[in-house]
């Protein structure tokens, strides 16, 4: 329970930023031409673009807002169930799942407050790519933790995952007199053949006590 509150703590961190990103945005960036914003030597990767998206993460879906409100509540909804049920056997889905439900939250809180309308601000320029935000960025680098933890870190096989979630079941309590395993001799610690006490002669059965003889008059 207190790591499903630690990922509800970073997912609300993470939507505070987006929102703070966005806000930052919509004061600086709007009806403004795009400028610079990474460039490494003679490449300009990025630009910082103003752009109002009706769609989901990179301007998919556009126009389609009820569905864009429902789907995400459910989805969100979703990864704290599954953080719940699978967390601590899957532990790549912590990271993986606080990050979409950020990234949907972010984005949800746009469409419901700013008319169905998500703030996209990065457009990145070395190929023809759709204006996204830092929500979006967040459901992506989630959805690759995700398939990368699917990928190679569930190695294990079934037989040693039930292994490691069987319940310890409570040992027996054992005879007063009955030897402990760490106080049998060892095999090098036993006597030999030659060694071993001879054993006692039996004891004879005892004699039942002789009748005494009838006499042959004793009937008469």
């Amino acid at each position: 329970m207190f790591a499903l509150f630690i990922c509800a703590a970073a997912a609300a961190v993470l939507t505070g930023a987006d929102q703070l990103i966005k806000i930052w945005a919509i004061h600086n960036l709007r009806e403004q031409p795009a400028r610079p914003f990474l460039k490494l030597g003679s490449f300009d990767w990025m630009h910082l673009r103003y752009l109002e998206n009706d769609g989901a993460a990179f301007s998919m879906l556009s126009g389609s807002r009820g569905f864009l409100i429902v789907f995400p509540i459910i989805m969100i909804t979703l990864c704290f169930y599954v953080l719940h049920r699978k967390g601590r056997t899957h532990r790549y889905l912590y990271p993986a799942l606080t990050l979409i439900a950020a990234g949907g939250l972010g984005n949800l809180i746009d469409r419901i407050f700013r008319g169905g309308h998500v703030v996209d601000y990065f457009d990145f320029q070395l190929c023809n790519f759709a204006v996204f935000n830092f929500a979006d960025v967040c459901v992506t680098v989630g959805v690759a933790i995700m398939i990368f933890g699917i990928l190679f870190l569930e190695h294990e096989l079934p037989e040693a995952k039930k292994l490691k979630q069987a319940k310890r079941v409570p040992y027996a309590r054992l005879a007063a007199d009955a030897p402990l395993a760490g106080e049998l001799p060892e095999a090098g610690e036993l006597p030999l053949a030659g060694e071993l006490p001879e054993a006692g002669a039996a004891p004879q059965r005892e004699l039942l006590p002789e009748l005494p003889e009838e006499s042959e008059n004793a009937g008469e």
